[in-house]
C-alpha cells in the first residue's frame, strides 16, 4: 500500500481579509477536527499508511493521537510560516510516492503544493480565503475516499481528473504556476499580499471563470462564465469603455471594476504581459515585474489530478466496497 499524505496550512483563513472584508476566520483547532474525521474516514476504508507534513502547530500530527494500528510518518519542512513549508513538504510527500495528499487550505496553499509536487493525486478541501480549487466537503467522506485510494480498492486515475495549471515565463527569473488566477497589477511592491485594490488591476488570466465564487474568477464569471472541464483559459483586460461590474474582490467585500475586453484564449496560446507591476497569483501578490519585463503566461490542462469524492464514493458503492 502507497501512504496517504496530509498537509495542513496553520496560516490559511488568517489574513487580512479579515480585517478589509468580511470573511470567517479558519483557526487551527478547527483543522486539526478536519484532519482527525478525514484520517478516521480513510482508516475505515482501508488505508493503513500515512505520511503528514510535520507543520509549526502540530495540525496534521494531532490527527493520529489517538488511532492505533496505522503508520504514519513526519515529513520535515522548514517551519518558515512561508508557503516553503508546503513546497518543501510536497517534495518530500513525492518522494514517499504518496498514492493521493489530502490538503487543507484555501487557493494559495494548493498552489504552493503543486509547486512542490506538480502531478500528485490531491483532495484539496477548503480552509482558506478564496477557494476556488479546494472543495467544501465533509472530512469525513473525503477520508473515505482517500482510503479507498491508498487500499487499492479504488484506481485514482478512474476516479479524478487533470486540472488545468497556467504556467508563466518570467524574463530573466525563474518561472512560476496559478491554478485559478494570475492578475498583472499596477502596484510597486508585494507588500500585505492580498490583492484587494480594484483600481490597481490591469489584466486577469484565469483558468476558470465562475459567477458562484469571489475573487479573481468572478470577474470573467460575471461577464463569460468558464467551467474547469473547457480546454481553454479567458483573458480580462481593465478600464473604462465596457462594461462595469460591481465585484465581490473577497468575501463580503465588493468594489466596482471597468472590464474593457473580455477573451477566450485556446489551450497553449501564449499570453504576453509587460512590467512595470507586480503579479498576483491566485490570489496574493508574488513578483515584483520590472519596467519593460516580459511575462508570457499559457494554459494547459497538465496540472495535477483532483479526487471526485462523488464518483469515487459512487463507484466504491455500485461495487460493494466498502461492506463488511
Amino acid at each position: 500500500m502507497q501512504p496517504i499524505g496530509v498537509v495542513a496550512n496553520p496560516l490559511s483563513g488568517k489574513d487580512i481579509r479579515r480585517l478589509s472584508g468580511k470573511a470567517s476566520v479558519f483557526d487551527n483547532r478547527e483543522k486539526e477536527a478536519i484532519v482527525r474525521r478525514a484520517i478516521a474516514g480513510a482508516v475505515a476504508a482501508g488505508a493503513k499508511h500515512f505520511a503528514y507534513m510535520n507543520d509549526s502547530h502540530g495540525i496534521a500530527a494531532s490527527g493520529f493521537s489517538d488511532v492505533e494500528g496505522v503508520n504514519a510518518v513526519a515529513v520535515e519542512c522548514p517551519r518558515s510560516a512561508t508557503m516553503f513549508d508546503t513546497i518543501e513538504s510536497a517534495r518530500h510527500l513525492s518522494e514517499l510516492n504518496c498514492a493521493a495528499v489530502l490538503v487543507l487550505g484555501g487557493d494559495g496553499t494548493n498552489r504552493a503544493f503543486v509547486k512542490g509536487w506538480r502531478n500528485a493525486v490531491m483532495m484539496p478541501l477548503s480552509t482558506g480565503t478564496n477557494n476556488v480549487f479546494p472543495v467544501l466537503a465533509e472530512a469525513t467522506v473525503a477520508g473515505s475516499t482517500l482510503g479507498l485510494i491508498g487500499s487499492g480498492k479504488l484506481d485514482a486515475k478512474d476516479v479524478s481528473s487533470v486540472a488545468k495549471i497556467i504556467d508563466i515565463e518570467i524574463e530573466g527569473e525563474s518561472g512560476d504556476i496559478a491554478l485559478i488566477d494570475a492578475v498583472m497589477t499596477e502596484d510597486d511592491f508585494v507588500g500585505a499580499r492580498a490583492l484587494l485594490d480594484a483600481e490597481a488591476i490591469q489584466q486577469v488570466f484565469l483558468t476558470r471563470a465562475d459567477p458562484a465564487a469571489v475573487g479573481m474568477t468572478s470577474l470573467g464569471g460575471l461577464l463569460q462564465p468558464l467551467d474547469e472541464e473547457e480546454d481553454a483559459g479567458l483573458l480580462l483586460e481593465m478600464g473604462d469603455g465596457g462594461v462595469k461590474l460591481n465585484a465581490p474582490l473577497a468575501p463580503g467585500l465588493f468594489a466596482p471594476i471597468g472590464i474593457k475586453q473580455i477573451n477566450r484564449v485556446p489551450f497553449d496560446q501564449t499570453v504576453e504581459l509587460q512590467g512595470p507591476g507586480v503579479l498576483a497569483l491566485d490570489g496574493e501578490r508574488e513578483r515584483v515585474i520590472q519596467p519593460q519585463q516580459k511575462v508570457r503566461l499559457r494554459v494547459s490542462r497538465s496540472g495535477p489530478r483532483v479526487l471526485d469524492i462523488n464518483i469515487a464514493m459512487k463507484t466504491a458503492a455500485s461495487g460493494g466496497l466498502l461492506r463488511l
